[in-house]
């Protein structure tokens, strides 16, 4: 049979045949995806061939082969450098929600993100969320990061998950497509999705006072049909991003407004960094590109730890 990978927890996976009925699958023996070396070898989205078996008194699926993958979203572990995982596969659409505080997200994770999706092929957009909670500067600063990455190209939408403002556009968008929901830990991603679809009832956790982060609400990746024609995959929340599989010589190609810049540098092979007449870094100086995407690309392309964030507070101040 084949189907669809609805949720995995690392050992079994819930999988959806192309007939509409769930079956709680096994991996058959030591299957492994060739080529790709990550903790979990089987991801939510991917498409699997599964056979029936009698397992005692229980039918149990085994996956015996996953279909070549349209994309994916990979991470590489903060603390575990070689230690990679796929979030999810075959994505339409990947929705980052970012907080201004109550957690901060930073503009390192957006970018890193930001990457990964543009290296993948993946179209991405920025929910700046829990606009209800922010105080008038506070407003002023989602502006500006917003408009900030409508000038690059992506869609920017604020909304307030709490409130329902502009859910209506999200849901839109994301009909008729399999959409992705990540983002730091607390950033409000199952309040979200419990407002685009109020009967799934996610589990939701206020963000601890002490660290100003958020709790581990969902702790597997699982995907979800909606009654507008559109499937989601809630994610657990991560609060670091590590890029994977990209080489600085490439790098600057995952980065649009650097991309248009390209073929105006004096070297075809320039890495933005310590090239003379470098038209990256000319616009920079002419504040035709943001010094916090630049720091970032400049972080990411030296291979500095993600640890090094820059505070989306700070960034219009340099």
């Amino acid at each position: 049979m084949l189907g669809t990978v609805y949720k995995s927890t690392g050992s079994w996976y819930t999988v959806k045949s192309d007939a509409g009925a769930f079956y709680q699958c096994r991996i058959k023996g030591k299957f492994r995806i060739k080529g790709i070396k990550s903790t979990n070898p089987i991801a939510v989205g991917d498409r699997v061939d599964f056979q029936l078996e009698k397992i005692g008194d229980e039918e149990v699926g085994i996956i015996s082969k996953i279909h070549d993958r349209r994309n994916y979203i990979i991470r590489k572990s903060v603390n575990l450098s070689k230690q990679t995982h796929i979030i999810a596969a075959n994505l339409d659409l990947v929705f980052l929600v970012v907080t201004l505080n109550n957690p901060t997200t930073y503009t390192s994770f957006i970018d890193r993100f930001l990457v990964t999706a543009e290296a993948y092929d993946i179209p991405a957009i920025l929910l700046f969320n829990k606009l209800d909670s922010y105080t008038l500067e506070e407003r002023s600063e989602v502006h500006y990061l917003s408009d900030l990455y409508q000038k690059i190209g992506y869609t920017c939408i604020q909304i307030s998950a709490k409130t329902g403002k502009n859910i209506a556009e999200v849901k839109t968008l994301m009909q008729g497509k399999t959409s992705m929901f990540s983002g730091n830990s607390g950033v409000g991603k199952s309040t979200l999705v419990n407002a685009i679809e109020n009967g799934l009832d996610l589990k939701t956790a206020e963000i601890s006072d002490q660290h100003l982060q958020g709790q581990h609400t969902t702790t597997f990746a699982e995907m979800y049909d909606l009654s507008f024609d559109a499937r989601i995959i809630d994610t657990p929340g991560i609060r670091g991003f590590g890029v994977v599989d990209i080489e600085k010589e490439e790098l600057g190609d995952y980065f649009p407004e650097f991309f248009a810049l390209k073929t105006a540098c004096k070297f075809n092979n320039c890495l933005h960094l310590d090239e003379p007449k470098c038209a990256v870094k000319k616009a920079l100086d002419d504040d035709g590109v943001s010094w916090s995407r630049y720091r970032s690309y400049a972080q990411m392309a030296l291979g500095e730890d993600e640890n090094y964030r820059v505070d989306i507070h700070k960034d219009h101040g340099v």
